[in-house]
């Protein structure tokens, strides 16, 4: 995994906790494979052009060669929760492109997330850059499942994390920092989605919260 000081461990934003509570099941999908690569935009559109449109707006979320993240993660049958967690994923993306790109204030993963979840984002990238490293490697997520969240009209969207492949590297001189794997490679991400209001079209994260050595998450 890449270096424990920079990797995304601990629950973060307790807030998170009490919307857990309220999550229902009913969109839900696990899965344990692997290789499904990058994030589908799985939310329907009213035509091919507003399609084109949506995705000209969207922030860039390309990687370095050296860098692969990977989803096993099923569409699920409903529409809604197939954009919920379309976006949770795009957030995840866009949390490693700033990484790479070494801009705690890139655009990606602020254009996918609200509040706290943005401040995250924000922190972790910030901590990359502070001790100057990048990633490297493979940074898998699977055993997907979406929940509708009572009273709020948003989606749970949970999964697991597999960071054994996924090193820290440095910026000056590309040295790879390697690691033995650990339970501390396997977590699980909570992302609280909340839908589209008024001009925001699209689900984005509002709330993350990260537990670090899952047992249930090992492979």
């Amino acid at each position: 995994m890449a270096r424990s000081a920079l990797t995304i461990t601990a629950a973060t934003f307790t807030a998170t906790a009490a919307l857990l509570l309220t999550a229902c099941g009913g969109g839900g999908d696990d899965s344990s494979s692997e290789d499904i690569k990058g994030a589908d935009t799985g939310a329907g559109s009213s035509s091919p052009s507003a399609s084109a449109s949506a995705a000209a707006d969207r922030p860039d979320l390309s990687l370095p060669t050296d860098l692969k993240v990977d989803f096993d993660a099923p569409q699920p049958s409903e529409d809604r929760h197939a954009a919920a967690l379309d976006n949770a994923k795009n957030y995840i993306l866009a949390l490693n492109h700033g990484i790479t790109a070494q801009d705690p204030e890139d655009p990606a993963y602020q254009f996918y997330s609200l509040g706290n979840a943005t401040e995250y984002a924000r922190q972790q990238i910030q901590a990359w850059v502070e001790d100057e490293w990048t990633a490297t490697g493979t940074d898998s997520y699977y055993k997907t499942r979406t929940d509708d969240v009572s009273d709020s009209g948003g989606v749970l969207v949970r999964m697991c994390r597999d960071q054994s492949e996924f090193f820290g590297k440095n910026v000056k001189t590309d040295k790879v920092k390697y690691t033995q794997g650990s339970l501390n490679d396997y977590q699980e991400f909570r992302l609280l989605m909340k839908p589209p209001q008024g001009s925001q079209e699209i689900w984005k994260v509002l709330q993350i919260e990260v537990q670090g050595r899952v047992k249930e998450c090992r492979r």
